[in-house]
C-alpha cells in the first residue's frame, strides 16, 4: 500500500513500511525513510507506484479548468476525494483524485483551503475582485514589457512624460514605470540616468541638476504668493551722516552700509548700518512664513532664488538716493583706531552711494595703499575704515592668511533655459583684499557687539560658536575661537538669511525696550532650536547645490574651450588642483609627487550629467616645485583649520561669495574631485552660502 501525503507545503508519495494508529513509516522513491503523522495522509492507494502517481496526475490536472470546477462545486466545505467522485461521475482512481487535488490546490483564487485536502469555493464577489486583480496584474506585466522594450530601443514611453521628475529623483519601485526602467537598464547595461538621457527625457544636464534641487527643496515651485510688501516706517529719526555701501555690481540685496564722521579731538564716529526688514516683517506673518520656509537666498552661477520677494527686497535694500530704515551701530574710534565706545539705534540712513567692487578694486588695493592711495570719491573714508579694520584684526589676534587664496568668478552669457548654448567665463580673484578686510572686520565687530548686547540683556538669540575645532550654531552665547571674539551672532544679512532676520527682531526689541518675539524660557527656547536645526539643514543643501552647479560650469568651460589637456599642481593629499579652475581632481595615474609639483593632465572624459571628470597623467613639468603658498600657510591644528572655514559670512566681494570668516583669513573646504572653492556669478548676487562646518577634508 502507498500513500499521498503533504509535508512542508508539498505533496509527496511513499510506500508504507509500518502503519500505526497515529503515525506511519514510509519509504520514498529515493529510498529515504521517514516518519509521518497519520493526519498528513491525503490518499491511500495500491496502484500505480508512488513514483508514477504524481507524474501521471500532473498533466491531467493541467487539463482541468478552474472556472468549471468552481461552477461544479457546492457552496459548503468539501473533501477533494468526495468532489472527485462528483466531478468524474464514478469512484475516481488514485491518479484522478490526485489530479483533482492538484487542480484545486493550483487555483487559490477559486478555492480556499480549509484544512488538509479540504476546500471551499470562493464567494462570487470575492472571486470577481480577485479575478479583476489578476487581470490588472496581467495587463501591468504587459505594459512593463512594452515600456521596457521601448526604452531599450531609445524611445520614451508616453507614460514616463508626466512623472519624469519622480523617475529621475525619487523613483518608486512599486510603480510599473520604475519596474520597466529597471528591466530596461538590466537589458541595456546602462544606468537609469544614462538610459533616460538617451531616450530624450532630460532636456539638458543643467536642467537636470536644477530640477533635482528644486524637486527636493522647492517642490511647490520658486514663485512667491501675491503678498503686499510692508511699508517701511517713515517716522524714524534721520541719521546725520550719509552712508555708502560696498557690493558687487549686480547685488540687489544690499544689507550693509557705512558712514564716517570726524570727531574733533577724539577721532571718528564710524557707523555700521544694516537694512531693517525686521521692523516690518512680523513673526508668523505671511512674509515671515515664506522666509521661514526658505531660510536663505540660494545662489548659483547665473541665477539666484531669493529668500524674500523682489518687491520686499526693494523696499528695504540700502539703495542709493533713499533714506532707508536701518539698525545702526556707531563706534567711537580714537586716533589710534581703538574703539573707545559704541551705541546702537534704529533710524533712517541717507544712502549717498552704492560703491561697486569692479570700480573700487583698481583704485583701492594693496598696491595703491602702499603707494599712498590716490584721490577718488570716498578714498579718504575707505582708507580710514581700512585702517580701523586692520586694527580690529590685530586686536582679535587672528592674522589674515587669506591673501594667498583665490576665488573664482563665473560669468554666464546667454539664456539659462538653453544653458548648453551659453558662454561661460571663469576669472580669478585673490581673496583677502583690502576691501574684503574692510567689510569683513566691521561686520565681525557688529555681530560680536550686538550678540554681546543681547547676551547682557538675557535675550535669546542664535549664535555661531567655535571651540575645540568645531563650529556650531547655538542659542547660548559662547566664544568663537576662530574669530577671537567672546560671542558672535549673525545679524548683518537679514535680507538673505533667516537667522539674521530672527536675530535682528530680537535686537530691535532690545533697543526699543519691548518684549522680544522669542522670550527666554528657562534659558532654552524650542522655537529657536527648530530654526537652528532647519537652517543648518537648508544651508548645507543650498551650499552643496551651489558647489555642484559651479562644478557643472567648470566642466562646461573645459568643453567650450575644447581643452584636451590642462596643467595642474599637486596637493599634499595626492590630488591635483587644475589651473584656472575651482576643480580638485584625483589622478590615480600620476606618479607619487611632492606637494607643489607641476603636472600636465590629459582630459579623457567629461560627463555633465554625473559631473565626472576623467583625467590621465601625461607628464611631470616640475617635480621639485615649491608647495603652493596657500598650502604652506595652512596650519595642521584643527582649531585653525575650522577658523579658516568660519570666516565668510558677510560681505567681502559678492562675486567671491565669502563670508566674513573667510575674508578674515580662510581657505575653502572641498572634497577631492569637487570644486575646492565656490564662486558666484558676475551676473548674480555675490554673497555666498557659508562654507560647510563639517570637519576639514581638503584645503587649498
Amino acid at each position: 500500500m502507498h500513500v499521498l501525503f503533504e509535508e512542508d507545503g508539498a505533496f509527496k508519495t511513499g510506500a508504507i513500511l509500518t502503519d500505526n494508529d497515529t503515525s506511519l513509516q514510509v519509504e520514498a522513491v529515493s529510498g529515504k525513510r521517514s516518519k509521518i503523522k497519520a493526519t498528513s495522509v491525503l490518499l491511500r492507494f495500491a496502484s500505480p507506484t508512488p513514483g508514477e502517481l504524481l507524474e501521471r496526475a500532473t498533466p491531467l490536472a493541467g487539463e482541468i479548468e478552474a472556472e468549471f470546477l468552481w461552477e461544479c462545486a457546492t457552496d459548503g466545505e468539501f473533501a477533494f476525494a468526495d468532489f472527485a467522485a462528483d466531478y468524474y461521475g464514478h469512484a475516481p482512481s488514485a491518479v484522478e483524485a490526485t489530479a483533482l487535488l492538484l487542480a484545486l490546490h493550483a487555483a487559490p483564487v477559486y478555492f480556499h483551503r480549509k484544512g488538509r485536502g479540504r476546500f471551499r469555493k470562493a464567494p462570487a464577489d470575492i472571486l470577481q475582485a480577485a479575478l479583476a486583480g489578476l487581470e490588472k496584474k496581467r495587463q501591468q506585466a504587459l505594459a512593463i514589457e512594452r515600456m521596457s522594450q521601448a526604452l531599450a530601443e531609445s524611445t520614451l514611453p508616453p507614460e514616463f512624460v508626466p512623472m519624469l521628475d519622480q523617475l529621475l529623483y525619487k523613483p518608486d519601485r512599486n510603480r510599473p514605470e520604475t519596474k520597466a526602467l529597471e528591466a530596461a537598464c538590466a537589458q541595456t547595461g546602462l544606468s537609469a540616468l544614462a538610459l533616460l538621457a538617451r531616450c530624450g527625457a532630460i532636456r539638458s544636464p543643467h536642467a537636470f541638476h536644477l530640477r533635482r534641487f528644486l524637486s527636493e527643496q522647492f517642490p511647490r515651485g520658486t514663485g512667491f504668493p501675491d503678498i503686499e510688501p510692508p511699508t517701511p516706517p517713515a517716522t524714524l529719526p534721520l541719521a546725520d551722516a550719509p552712508a555708502f555701501s560696498i557690493d558687487d555690481a549686480a547685488t540687489t540685496e544690499i544689507d550693509d552700509a557705512f558712514s564716517l564722521a570726524r570727531l574733533p579731538g577724539v577721532g571718528w564716529r564710524v557707523g555700521i548700518h544694516i537694512a531693517a526688514p525686521g521692523l516690518s516683517i512680523a513673526p508668523a506673518s505671511p512674509l515671515d512664513t515664506i522666509a521661514r520656509e526658505r531660510l536663505s537666498t540660494v545662489y548659483m552661477p547665473g541665477d539666484k532664488i531669493t529668500m524674500l520677494p523682489d518687491a520686499v527686497v526693494e523696499q528695504f535694500t540700502l539703495a542709493a538716493g533713499r533714506a532707508c530704515p536701518a539698525v545702526s551701530l556707531y563706534l567711537t574710534v580714537d586716533e589710534e583706531f581703538a574703539i573707545v565706545g559704541h551705541d546702537s539705534c534704529i533710524e533712517r540712513v541717507r544712502i549717498a552711494a552704492n560703491l561697486r567692487h569692479h570700480d573700487l578694486e583698481p583704485l583701492f588695493n594693496a598696491q595703491t595703499l602702499a603707494d599712498g592711495l590716490g584721490e577718488f570719491e570716498y578714498s579718504a573714508e575707505l582708507k580710514t575704515l581700512w585702517q580701523l579694520a586692520c586694527a580690529c584684526e590685530e586686536r582679535r589676534g587672528k592674522a589674515n592668511s587669506a591673501a594667498s587664496f583665490v576665488d573664482y568668478n563665473f560669468s554666464i552669457d546667454g539664456d539659462l533655459a538653453d544653458a548648453e548654448s551659453c558662454h561661460v567665463d571663469i576669472s580669478q580673484r585673490p581673496r583677502g583684499s583690502p576691501l574684503d578686510k574692510l567689510v569683513a572686520e566691521l561686520m565681525i565687530v557688529a555681530n560680536s557687539l550686538w550678540g554681546g548686547l543681547l547676551a547682557e540683556q538675557r535675550i535669546p538669540a542664535i549664535y555661531r560658536a567655535q571651540s575645540a575645532g568645531k563650529v556650531r550654531m547655538t542659542t547660548q552665547p559662547a566664544p568663537h575661537d576662530g574669530l577671537g571674539v567672546p560671542q558672535y551672532a549673525w545679524m548683518s544679512s537679514p535680507l538673505r538669511r533667516y537667522v539674521d532676520l530672527v536675530n535682528q527682531r530680537q535686537l530691535i526689541a532690545c533697543l526699543n525696550g519691548d518684549a522680544p518675539p522669542f522670550a527666554a524660557k528657562g534659558g532654552r527656547n524650542q522655537e529657536l532650536f527648530a530654526v537652528v536645526r532647519d537652517f543648518d539643514i537648508a544651508y548645507a543643501a543650498y551650499a552643496e547645490f551651489q558647489r555642484g552647479m559651479e562644478r557643472y560650469w567648470s566642466l562646461r568651460w573645459l568643453q567650450q574651450e575644447d581643452c584636451r589637456s590642462i596643467d595642474a599642481s599637486m596637493r599634499r593629499d595626492g590630488s591635483a588642483r587644475l589651473d584656472g579652475l575651482p576643480l580638485v581632481q584625483r589622478v590615480p595615474s600620476a606618479p607619487e609627487l611632492p606637494a607643489g609639483a607641476r603636472i600636465r593632465l590629459s582630459i579623457e572624459r567629461i560627463d555633465l550629467l554625473t559631473l565626472e571628470l576623467g583625467c590621465r597623467w601625461l607628464e611631470t613639468l616640475a617635480a621639485d616645485g615649491a608647495a603652493p603658498e596657500e598650502e604652506e600657510e595652512l596650519v595642521a591644528d584643527a582649531e585653525e583649520a575650522e577658523a579658516i572655514v568660519a570666516m565668510a559670512e558677510e560681505n567681502p566681494p559678492a562675486e567671491a561669495v565669502l563670508d566674513e570668516e573667510a575674508a578674515a583669513g580662510a581657505g575653502d573646504i572641498a572634497e577631492p574631485s569637487e570644486p575646492a572653492s565656490a564662486a558666484d556669478t558676475a551676473g548674480a548676487d555675490a554673497k555666498r552660502l557659508a562654507a560647510s562646518d563639517a570637519p576639514l577634508v581638503a584645503l587649498g
